[in-house]
């Protein structure tokens, strides 16, 4: 039986996710903070989806990511698509730190949680959604773009403790651009924006490929290069605006 976990279930891209794993035949286990989100997809697929309300920066929300994972009687895939992230030119400290208690606080409990639950049950895949914006620091969002570069080594780092442990766990992060979502209601102008669908049917598409790292898409992959190539002293004095 084919078992997923997907965590930031109830909207967006982790909606989108859950929705194409229950077509390919998947039983898939629900979790965000929105119950009553939650609950219409259960409802939706009788039998196939267990939900639990998990807030990833709560001090239960590790025990309660195993509670659910006793109630789909094991997972094969864990995705998680939880995250926040706001322009913020002006600095403001409770947005800094919001960003950095969802992104990094809430992530790693939970990713840390699901690798030490696959290493005592013969392994599995991790994905995670993180972003281009942790390839440089970005000004016009520094605790995101900051916190997305935490991601992408944090799973780096966990691949190769899966290795070294000799661990059957698979790990694919992906690194969307601007994608059509509520996070990023009222924040301003995005460029070269995606549809969460696309993004969400690439996604599973990486991980059944075992990808390590899935840049989506293209456009992005072209302007990731670029920013790579740019001088940290050059990039400094750069207006980069989102």
């Amino acid at each position: 039986m084919k078992r997923a976990i997907v965590i930031g279930a109830s909207s967006g891209i982790g909606r989108e996710v859950c929705e194409l794993l229950l077509a390919g035949g998947w039983n898939v286990g629900i979790a965000a903070r929105r119950e009553e989100k939650l609950m219409e997809i259960k409802k939706a697929y009788p039998g196939r989806v267990e939900a639990m309300r998990i807030d990833v920066t709560s001090s239960d929300a590790p025990a309660r990511l195993l509670d659910l994972a006793g109630l789909m009687g094991g997972v094969n895939l864990f995705v998680y698509c939880a995250g926040v992230g706001k322009q913020n030119t002006g600095l403001d400290q409770a947005v800094e730190l919001s960003t950095v208690d969802v992104n990094v606080k809430g992530f790693t409990a939970m990713v840390g949680t699901m690798f030490n639950y696959m290493a005592g049950n013969l392994g599995g895949d991790i994905a995670v959604i993180s972003s281009i914006a942790g390839t440089k620091g970005l000004g016009a969002a520094p605790s995101y773009s900051a916190t997305k570069a935490y991601q992408n080594i944090y799973v780096q780092a966990l691949e190769q403790l899966a290795n070294m442990r000799r661990l059957h766990i698979r790990f694919t992060d992906i690194r969307p651009g601007f994608v059509d979502t509520p996070l990023l209601d009222g924040g301003g102008h995005y460029p070269m924006l995606m549809d969460k669908t696309v993004v969400a049917r690439k996604l599973v598409r990486a991980v059944e490929a075992h990808r390590h790292v899935q840049v989506i898409d293209w456009r992005y992959r072209v302007l990731v290069a670029l920013w790579r190539a740019i001088p940290s002293w050059l990039w400094r004095k750069m207006n980069v605006k989102s």
